[in-house]
């Protein structure tokens, strides 16, 4: 008797809990890292199961929430490999990372998104790096819009905040972009650099403080929006948002901080002395990185 391949049998204990009414459309399916630690599968196994889910039409991918049960099947699909761009390939890659975060990406995976092979999918992306390289593009293609502000500090303040509304928008680009000693070659991005080193023209700063400022803003934005990506992949796997993880872990925070072995964060702690919001932690952040190169232009000045 010939037994199921693993994913094809996570993909029937899921379409049964969709059937009997247990997982209603709309609600999201187990992601690929919660199948993998119910299961006891590796990640591709997990994203296969998905896969198979997707191309019966059970299943679909909602950017900012992850794959859900959908509404109907998918009518109309278009035939394996027809229709296919580099853009739409790019488009739809965006999409699912977007949803299920850049670990659950693969060429396998974004291929049964298109009911089409691997294969047909390489004639236009070489393979998953030159495919993030041109998500990323994607991202970036976009610039602000309106004038640019007189003064340098509201220039190089709109770049920044213009950049961490892509990562807020699309968590995985922190992950993409995090090479900072191997960047790739992206125009568009690029574009950005370009934008946020003319801002701090006129200064008198050395081309060195001119990219270690950029460089600086570049990582520390990154950093958080990292946090935000794991925020995001957690609250997939558990379904527990960041309040409710805070309550369940209370009693054991409160126990530490009335130990008296941390006298200065049980002071800083409390319903009404701080509450961690990345927006607020960003704008704290990058007022500083302001004031220090504020510093050096009055230094360039006396010289």
């Amino acid at each position: 008797m010939a037994i199921d391949p693993p994913y094809l049998r996570i993909a029937g204990d899921i379409r049964r809990r969709i059937a009997s009414g247990e997982l209603s459309p709309g609600d999201p399916v187990p992601s690929t890292r919660r199948i993998t630690q119910e299961w006891g599968v590796a990640m591709a196994t997990a994203s296969k199961a998905l896969a198979a889910l997707g191309q019966e039409g059970l299943v679909r991918v909602v950017p900012g929430v992850g794959t859900v049960v959908a509404e109907t099947r998918r009518d109309g699909r278009t035939a394996p490999g027809q229709g296919l761009t580099r853009e739409r390939i790019t488009r739809t890659a965006v999409e699912l990372a977007d949803a299920e975060g850049l670990g659950a990406l693969s060429m396998r995976r974004l291929a049964t998104e298109f009911g089409t092979s691997t294969m047909a999918l390489y004639r236009h992306v070489p393979n998953k790096a030159e495919l993030v390289r041109l998500m990323s593009e994607t991202v970036f293609k976009e610039t602000p819009a309106g004038p640019p502000p007189a003064s340098w500090r509201d220039r190089f303040a709109l770049e920044a905040r213009w950049l961490w509304s892509r990562y807020e928008r699309h968590p995985w680009l922190s992950r993409a972009m995090a090479a900072l000693t191997r960047p790739m070659a992206s125009p568009h991005a690029m574009r950005y650099t370009e934008r946020a080193l003319a801002s701090l023209g006129g200064l008198g700063l050395t081309p060195a403080e001119k990219l270690h400022t950029h460089l600086t803003l570049l990582g520390f934005a990154q950093g958080i929006a990292m946090a935000m990506e794991l925020e995001s992949q957690a609250r997939q796997d558990t379904g527990i948002t960041p309040e409710e993880w805070m309550a369940s872990n209370e009693p054991q925070m409160e126990a530490i901080q009335t130990s008296g072995a941390f006298p200065v964060l049980s002071t800083l702690f409390g319903p009404d002395q701080f509450d961690l919001e990345l927006d607020a932690l960003f704008e704290f952040g990058l007022e500083r990185i302001l004031d220090g190169v504020q510093v050096l232009a009055d230094r360039a000045a006396t010289l």
